[in-house]
């Protein structure tokens, strides 16, 4: 018998908030968090905006000593964990450390480390190259110094899939504890690679959104949708067995109950054309869940902004919930905080957490013009609210990496 899983703690860094009362607060109010680059001079590059965190001090989340080890992609991973942890009320003398594990993932790791260590290897020669280097641009070192901030010595790994990174490290955390290999998961996503050589790759793939109007920058499902504004941030939830966390007494924000993840064995940057394996990710976490496509009150959609996936999307959530899919409610996070990438599937893991607690469902910001061949409910122009009992979020990966979650409300059997 698989053992049920549930969501107890919460936790992210955002481009509209540092932690999760600022960033739902955000969400809420409709904020959009992208803007001028302010972490480089772009005066020669095609791309002016991002969405990047403000006001993050490592310092204050943190002690200094292990923030001056840490490049900020791990900085926000170990800050939104601790979070999360806090808000779990986890008291590690009181847990078999070997029971509780991570696994955060990062898509890219530590970017601008790489880049500003190469330029002092060009400029000063290779003595001059930081000791920490290797540490410190390393993806698993957002789970590595998670376990350590946290004296985690239960399973730590990290996943990396690309932008399905954080989504499939919760749904490995999620088959931990399932099976008996734990019984508190931190897990999620972490990202920091608002620099130069991020900027530029992303340009020359013609990815990003060269729109200088930040409000039509990242317009999901929009006819004039261009591509995506890259983002940065972490989102970290904590996971733990029913029955131990009902034997706590702690409060329980809801269910995790089926994952769903496949390959496209299609191509290396476009989703699958007609959106099957997306589909399929989608069709999986129902089926382990449980639950009908017509029970399906929202999904949190991938929704990058680019012409492909949000075409390709849009067919593979007709394919997974055939009638179904008219009547469901698809929004996209990225239209407020730009392209997480790796941590994009752990902060938006938190919204649809949060969308359950609420029974709100964030408005689609910034698309005005729906693509007539993206023909479902965008919650465009206004948030909804209403009841969210299920809910399916979507991750697809450069390399054909699909991941797809499925939250329900908790009703206390």
């Amino acid at each position: 018998m698989k053992r049920r899983v549930v969501i107890t703690g919460l936790g992210a860094v955002t481009p509209i908030g540092n932690t999760v009362d600022e960033f739902w607060s955000g969400i809420r109010q409709g904020k959009v968090g992208i803007g001028p680059i302010t972490k480089f001079d772009t005066s020669d590059y095609k791309v002016k905006n991002a969405a990047e965190v403000k006001g993050f001090v490592a310092k204050e989340r943190m002690d200094f000593k292990s923030a001056k080890r840490m490049d900020p992609f791990a900085q926000y991973a170990v800050a939104a964990a601790k979070e999360a942890f806090e808000d779990a009320g986890i008291q590690m003398e009181q847990e078999n450390p070997y029971r509780v594990g991570v696994i955060v993932g990062s898509g890219i790791g530590g970017l601008e480390v790489i880049e500003t260590n190469y330029q002092k290897i060009q400029d000063k020669g290779p003595s001059r190259v930081n000791p920490l280097m290797v540490p410190l641009m390393i993806s698993n070192m957002a789970a590595g110094n998670i376990s350590i901030q946290l004296g985690l010595k239960g399973k730590c790994t990290n996943v990396v899939t690309a932008c399905a990174s954080g989504t499939h490290c919760i749904g490995d955390a999620f088959r931990a504890i399932q099976y008996g290999d734990a019984d508190v998961m931190v897990a999620g996503g972490s990202e920091s690679c608002i620099c130069p050589t991020g900027v530029a790759g992303f340009t020359a793939l013609t990815a990003l959104s060269t729109t200088e109007d930040p409000m039509r920058a990242s317009i999901p499902f929009d006819k004039d949708r261009s591509g995506f504004v890259l983002g940065e941030g972490a989102g970290i939830v904590v996971l733990e067995e029913l029955e131990h966390a009902k034997a706590r007494g702690v409060r329980i924000y809801a269910e995790l109950a089926g994952y769903g993840a496949t390959g496209d064995a299609y191509h290396i940057t476009s989703p699958a054309e007609d959106g099957e394996g997306a589909g399929m990710a989608m069709k999986l976490a129902m089926e382990e869940a449980g639950v009908l496509p017509e029970q399906i009150d929202y999904i949190n959609a991938h929704g990058t902004s680019t012409h492909h996936n949000d075409l390709f999307e849009t067919k593979a959530i007709k394919l997974a919930l055939g009638d179904a899919a008219k009547d469901v409610v698809v929004n996209s996070t990225k239209s407020m905080i730009g392209h997480l990438l790796g941590a994009a599937g752990g902060v938006e893991f938190v919204v649809c957490v949060k969308s359950i607690q609420d029974g709100f469902i964030h408005q689609t910001m910034g698309t005005e013009h729906v693509d007539s061949e993206c023909d479902l409910n965008y919650a465009v122009g206004a948030p909804v609210e209403k009841d969210v009992n299920y809910v399916l979020t979507n991750s697809l990966g450069f390399g054909g990496h699909n991941a797809t979650l499925l939250v329900k409300k908790y009703e206390g059997q």
